[in-house]
Order: C-alpha cells, then sequence, then structure tokens
C-alpha cells in the first residue's frame, strides 16, 4: 500500500512485478584528459587562425580590387604564413592520432594546396585577373570555416569552443591509422602532387611561348615553324635557349640552307653601360649544359646582326640587368647579397623591363626582316623562345602562313648517347 509522498520507482515496480533485476551499466569514465585538453585548444586556436586568415586576407583583396589600397597586405601574408604552418602542424597530427575528426579538419588543411594549384591555373589562363582570382579563394576559405561551424555547432549560432571533447574520437593512437596515413601520402598524395606541378608547368609553358616550346617528360623540346608566301619567300623561326644540350645547337646549325640569310640574336653594348656583361657560363657549367654564344656557330648562309644596342635600354632596365649579372658573374656572396637587399625597384620596371627586352627586340627584328626579304628567298630566325610569338604574329600579319614545323629536343633529362 502506498503511502502519502511515497515515490515508486520503475525499478521498484520492477521489483514488484516479480521480475528479473536490471542489469548494472558501469559509469562511463570522462575522456578528457590533459593531453586531450591540449588538442582540443589547438584544434580551435588553428581554426580561428584559419578563419581570421581567410577574413583579413578577403579584407585586402576587397581595397584591392575597390581603391587599389594595400593597407592590409602585410597583416594578411603573415596570417596565411603562421595559419599554413599551424595546418602542417595539425596535418602532421592526424596521422599519429586518430582523435582528430578527419572529415573536419582534412578539407581545411589541404586547403591551401588546392587554393595554390587554383592560383597557379589563374597565373597561367588569366594573368590579369589574379586579383578577382584571389578574392574569390579568400571567400572560399571564409565560408568554409563558417560552414564547419554551422555542422559543429547545429546551426548558425556560434559559441567557444567550436570543436568540443566530444566532436573528438576515442582512441589516442593507432598503427592502422598511421600506417594508412604514411601510405597514402607516400604513393597517392606525393605522386598526385609532382605529377599536378609537372602538368602545371607544362600548361605554362606551352600557354606562354604559344607551343614554340613544350615541357615533355623526357626534357625540354622546341618547335621550329617555317612559314611562306605566295610569292616563294619562306622564313623560319628557331626557338633558341642560352643554354642546351650542345647537339641541339650542331642540329639547329645544320639545317639552316647554303643560299639562306641568318638574322642572329645578340644584344650589342658599344658604350660599355653594362658593368657584368651579359654570360650564361655559370648556369651552363652548373646544369652540365652548353652556352648558346659557344655552341651555335653556323657554318651556312650569311649571319646578319640583327638586335638592339643596350643603349637603346631604359635606364631602370640597364640598372637591374647589372643588378643581375653581378650575382650571376661574381655569385651569391655576402656584399651582394647586401646589394639585392639594398635594391628598391622602381615603379613600373616590370612593364619597361618586358617592352625593352622583348617589344623593342622584336621590333628590331622585323625591321630587319622587312629589309632581308628582298635579298633571299630563305630568311632564318633563330632566336629567343620569348620572341616567337610576337615574330610570329607580325609576319603572318604580313602574308605568310605556317607551312610545317619540326619538333627539337632542347634539353633531356636523361641523356641519351646518339646510336
Amino acid at each position: 500500500m502506498r503511502t502519502p509522498g511515497q515515490n515508486i520507482s520503475p525499478v521498484n515496480n520492477h521489483f514488484q512485478s516479480g521480475g528479473a533485476p536490471p542489469p548494472i551499466l558501469p559509469e562511463s569514465k570522462p575522456k578528457s584528459g590533459f593531453g586531450r585538453h591540449l588538442l582540443i585548444i589547438l584544434l580551435n586556436l588553428f581554426l580561428a587562425l584559419f578563419l581570421a586568415s581567410g577574413f583579413v586576407s578577403l579584407m585586402d583583396d576587397s581595397l584591392v580590387l575597390l581603391f587599389g589600397l594595400h593597407l592590409l597586405t602585410v597583416m594578411s601574408g603573415i596570417l596565411t604564413f603562421i595559419a599554413m604552418l599551424a595546418a602542417v602542424l595539425v596535418y602532421g597530427l592526424m596521422g599519429l592520432t586518430p582523435v582528430i575528426p578527419k572529415r573536419v579538419f582534412l578539407p581545411v588543411t589541404l586547403f591551401y594546396v588546392a587554393g595554390l594549384l587554383v592560383s597557379l591555373l589563374i597565373l597561367i589562363y588569366t594573368f590579369d585577373r589574379a586579383p578577382q582570382g584571389d578574392w574569390v579563394l579568400s571567400l572560399c576559405q571564409v565560408l568554409l570555416v563558417m560552414g564547419l561551424v554551422w555542422w559543429l555547432q547545429g546551426g548558425v549560432k556560434f559559441r567557444w569552443p567550436i570543436v568540443e571533447d566530444k566532436h573528438l574520437g576515442d582512441r589516442s593512437f593507432s598503427w592502422g591509422n598511421l600506417s594508412v596515413f604514411v601510405l597514402v601520402n607516400v604513393f597517392v598524395l606525393l605522386p598526385a602532387a609532382i605529377v599536378s606541378v609537372f602538368f602545371l608547368a607544362a600548361l605554362a609553358v606551352d600557354h606562354y611561348s604559344e607551343g614554340f616550346m613544350a615541357l615533355r617528360p623526357n626534357g625540354f623540346s622546341v618547335q621550329v615553324r617555317k612559314y611562306v608566301r605566295n610569292d616563294g619567300k619562306t622564313i623560319e623561326l628557331f626557338p633558341m635557349a642560352h643554354v642546351a644540350d650542345a647537339r641541339f645547337y650542331q642540329k639547329v646549325s645544320q639545317t639552316f640552307p647554303t643560299n639562306s640569310i641568318i638574322l642572329m640574336e645578340g644584344v650589342t653594348d658599344d658604350r660599355n653601360l653594362l658593368t657584368n656583361k651579359i654570360s650564361y657560363r655559370r648556369m651552363a657549367k652548373s646544369l652540365g649544359l652548353s652556352e648558346q654564344r659557344q655552341e651555335f656557330v653556323p657554318q651556312r648562309g650569311e649571319m646578319v646582326d640583327a638586335d638592339v644596342d643596350v643603349d637603346q635600354f631604359s635606364k631602370d632596365t640597364i640598372d637591374f640587368l647589372n643588378l643581375v649579372m653581378l650575382v650571376h658573374a661574381k655569385g651569391v656572396t655576402p656584399a651582394n647579397v647586401q646589394t639585392l637587399m639594398q635594391y628598391s625597384p622602381p615603379p613600373h620596371l616590370q612593364d619597361e623591363f618586358i617592352n625593352d627586352l622583348v617589344h623593342k627586340r622584336n621590333q628590331r627584328v622585323l625591321e630587319e626582316i622587312r629589309l632581308e626579304l628582298p635579298e633571299t628567298d630563305n630568311l632564318m630566325v633563330p632566336w629567343g623562345v620569348a620572341h616567337m610569338p610576337g615574330i610570329a604574329r607580325a609576319i603572318q600579319k604580313s602574308g605568310f602562313r605556317l607551312s610545317e614545323t619540326q619538333e627539337y629536343m632542347v634539353i633531356q633529362f636523361r641523356k641519351n648517347r646518339d646510336r
């Protein structure tokens, strides 16, 4: 009989009904410990740093696009660098312990890798749209973190900490986790990274040279193109490199007809404006290659100088060339490093440099082409790869059409002897 105030629990009812007593469940032990608590702090700080880096980058890119201001560029760079270091740390910890939820932190840690690949694609195909691309990547970074916060906390609410003990796994270490992590990185991610870098490099070489140079698995190749006009005049463009295998220079020299005129590349310096002469000997020696100036000596045809003199360059370009050639001629010494650190490039140096070294020289060789065409039926133009696209477009506009191509290996990664 129940007395007033007596509380009969379901367990008592179970006993009263004559059933067996319920099983006694062991109390769950708390998972949290010092190491686990420290890991939670680290993961939260990483997400906060990643979010701050993305937000500051987004603000900086917005200021650059809208007003041309770089007020936050330095801060954005510092935060991005620290966040990348933290991403490497967290990524390594995921291999050591399965406690860290990979569904949350794997996309975050690999974001910078994916962002770098996308940035390179943007730079290759739409260089002038790079600021817009940076803005989109910064926005994606912010949205990624906000989406993870929404997922972890179950809605559009924010509370600290973002990552709690309940989000972590149970096991602190697993040989299986470590083994899979190592195998995936060594046999999947590392080869994928190498292939991606090679693929992007090949795209860049092909795009910027407009197909005159190509990066192959076995080395660099160039495409020699022959252009013909209706009156029978021919112009052959030979993309050259300042350093290459000696066999390349020899093969090119042997293709010139005896009755051809060869428009030679080579900037002169009659007024001695360059304090250190332009030379690629050090580069060729370090790479085990040959220098064009030494090996490329055509034995047939008439050679004509068709390049500019240094005095046609701007003062900024000459100063920059002197600085580059100082390091190239005398090596990386403490004095040269100090000179480099003290150098402050003037505004628009890039535009002046390209105009002097590419456009002015292209204009000079095109003028020489017009002068020499009445004197010969075969005009050979062995100039640098960077000049080929502009020269090709100009001669096609003047009535020449592409008739045939031939590929030559310039540099072989694995040198094979001719059989």
